[in-house]
């Protein structure tokens, strides 16, 4: 009985009818659903304006104790227990099932174990949005019965009732996103824009003509669109439902201006109860927008100065890289410059070294083989022995260099061709080692196969000139 009497208790404080059977009847006719029997109780009422109704006037500003400014601040509902609902007393029973006034978010509104409305959570100036199905508490199984409406299910929601407003009163209308409440809220904070919300009840007299003639109306649909981000949704569904709770639409077709503000709530700037006309709606809307124009340019100021300031630095840290970068580049340019120069210095350093090696190498061979030359020819002259006197026996040689130089001496008639070669190597006169020695008349080339002729076998005794040849 907990469950039944928290779900009693509930219908009651949300219809505020009193007669407790009349509840009971209702509840058991529809099985006990709190949000089916609360959507059909709602849906089917009639809403015909009464003298009394202080909503007949038309356009409802809700006003704060500080003056009457037109604003109203709608907190994010808390989840509470132990408490009464301290909704005003209704003129009486016959009056509210009329008028249904639905007085559910006024401030804080908790019953025995269940809650319901709309949370609002606003921080750092960033909204996320947690919208709860209506429920009661736990009930003796220890099982929740509240659920949650997804991102996907109020975005869906918002999707068909945008394609049904435009089967039903065509396309020209206000511009109402297809996503959910607190999406469109976002939108509209990030435009610097207010957003514009209407509340579609299908079922009431003034719905068709309000829509086709009012909210379609091409100067109003212009302002709208240019002045405004729109959200739509209908009161069947759960986050229009919802909607209209949080609003306390009483009368309908309903219409509000809120935007969102930066301490968790979402400030009702004016709501529109009761077919309008397009001028009517037009004049109250321009009220609201110009209203609030400080506002949102103290918004947009604030928003242009953080992106300049996010720009600014930026650029700096941009500026900061870039001399970062030609820093690291010229150390760079500056290090291969420097290995560069380093590279050519030991470059030509090594091959200095390898010229005086060279150098040496070749003075060494130089004085090794003029060192050689030196011996070859001492060991020559030496091979020579000496000079012989003037005699019948003794051959006169004279041999002419190529220089003009000429050289002579005598030798023993049976000496050797090889020692007149011998003779030649042993002067030093010239660097040639391919030569001949030859003679003019009659010429004759005394080389290699002569070499072992004595001097009188070669028809040169007594005498003889000779020529140095130098060999190609």
């Amino acid at each position: 009985m907990v469950d039944v009497n928290d779900k009693l208790a509930y219908f009651q404080a949300i219809t505020g009818l009193e007669d407790s059977d009349l509840c009971v009847e209702i509840l058991t006719a529809h099985g006990w659903d709190l949000e089916l029997a609360i959507s059909s109780f709602t849906t089917t009422s009639n809403h015909t304006p009464s003298p009394e109704d202080p909503s007949a006037a038309g356009t409802s500003t809700v006003s704060d104790s500080g003056g009457g400014d037109g604003l109203r601040s709608i907190p994010q509902p808390s989840y509470q227990s132990g408490q009464s609902s301290n909704a005003v007393a209704a003129p009486g029973l016959a009056w509210r099932i009329i008028t249904l006034p639905i007085s559910v978010i006024s401030g804080s509104l908790g019953l025995i174990s269940g809650a319901v409305g709309l949370g609002l959570w606003a921080a750092g100036g960033v909204l996320s949005y947690s919208l709860g199905m209506i429920g009661v508490g736990a009930g003796r199984d220890g099982e929740a019965s509240a659920r949650l409406v997804s991102v996907s299910e109020v975005g869906n929601e918002a999707a068909q009732f945008v394609a049904r407003f435009e089967q039903d009163f065509g396309t020209r209308r206000p511009n109402f996103v297809s996503e959910g409440f607190m999406d469109a809220l976002q939108r509209s904070r990030n435009s610097f824009k207010l957003l514009f919300v209407y509340l579609h009840s299908p079922d009431h007299l003034d719905t068709p003509s309000f829509c086709e003639r009012t909210l379609c109306s091409e100067m109003l649909v212009d302002y709208i669109n240019e002045n405004f981000v729109s959200w739509g949704g209908s009161i069947r569904a759960s986050e229009g439902f919802k909607m209209s709770n949080s609003l306390k639409a009483s009368r309908y077709p309903f219409c509000a201006v809120v935007m969102a503000a930066t301490n968790q709530r979402i400030v009702l700037l004016q709501q529109v109860e009761g077919p309008k006309s397009p001028e009517e709606m037009l004049s109250i809307l321009n009220r609201v927008v110009e209203e609030s124009a400080s506002v949102l340019g103290v918004a947009r100021h604030e928003a242009e100065e953080r992106r300049m300031n996010i720009r600014l630095r930026e650029e700096q840290d941009a500026a900061y890289r870039a001399a970062l970068e030609a820093d690291q580049a010229r150390e760079n340019q500056r290090r291969e410059e420097q290995e560069r120069l380093e590279r050519e210095a030991a470059e030509a350093e090594q091959k200095r070294q390898e010229e005086e090696e060279a150098l040496e190498r070749a003075a060494q061979e130089a004085a090794e083989k003029e060192a050689a030359l030196a011996r070859m020819r001492q060991e020559k002259a030496l091979s020579l022995g000496a000079e012989p006197e003037k005699g019948p026996d003794v051959t006169q040689v004279v041999v002419r260099f190529p220089t003009g130089q000429r050289k002579e001496r005598r030798f023993h008639s049976t000496a050797l061709i090889q020692n007149l070669y011998d003779f030649v190597d042993s002067l030093g006169c010239q660097d040639a080692e391919n030569y001949s020695l030859v003679s003019n008349f009659p010429r004759v080339v005394y080389g290699p196969e002569k070499l072992s002729l004595s001097l009188k076998e070669a028809g040169l005794h007594p005498q003889a000139s000779l020529f140095l040849e130098l060999n190609s």
